[in-house]
């Protein structure tokens, strides 16, 4: 093991101090947001990951499995026990793909597309409980994007 001398943090004292990682922070602020979506979910019958499908199928249906995958960005594995629990409740369909017979599209049913109406009561209740300004939460999702971007590798669209 060599001994080096690590680079510099300006105005980092300890770069160890778990009060310091990023890592740590985002952890503690995801789990905290979205312990404030579970009461709001739950009488929709949804889990967040779910809600995650849901919002996704209500702005871009009908998507292939795949497609769903990529935009959620989550694997296939991960996926399919959410698709078939939402299944199940009769929000969505898995359909062969009219254009192609080997992939899976997924498309609401009208139980699903009418439960987008009572999901809109819950963007403004999470802002609420929040209690931050709607330009201060904004600007913190257009940061937390380039955080995505730059720890994937990938630019924002």
């Amino acid at each position: 093991m060599t001994s080096k001398t690590p680079p510099a943090l300006p105005g980092i004292e300890n770069p160890l101090a778990l009060e310091q990682q990023v890592c740590f922070a985002l952890a503690i602020a995801s789990r905290s947001v979205i312990a404030l979506y579970r009461p709001l979910l739950e009488p929709l019958g949804l889990t967040h990951p779910q809600y995650l499908v849901m919002l996704a199928l209500w702005e871009h249906e009908p998507l292939r499995v795949g497609e769903l995958s990529k935009l959620l960005q989550l694997d296939p594995g991960t996926l399919s026990p959410l698709l078939k629990r939402l299944e199940a409740l009769g929000y969505l369909r898995r359909d062969k793909d009219p254009h192609d017979e080997r992939a899976l599209a997924v498309v609401l049913t009208e139980k699903g597309r009418a439960l987008r109406e009572d999901a809109l009561a819950i963007p403004p209740a999470v802002v609420q409980r929040l209690g931050m300004p709607l330009p201060e939460l904004m600007e913190m999702h257009r940061r937390l994007t380039e955080v995505i971007a730059a720890a994937t590798g990938e630019h924002p669209a």
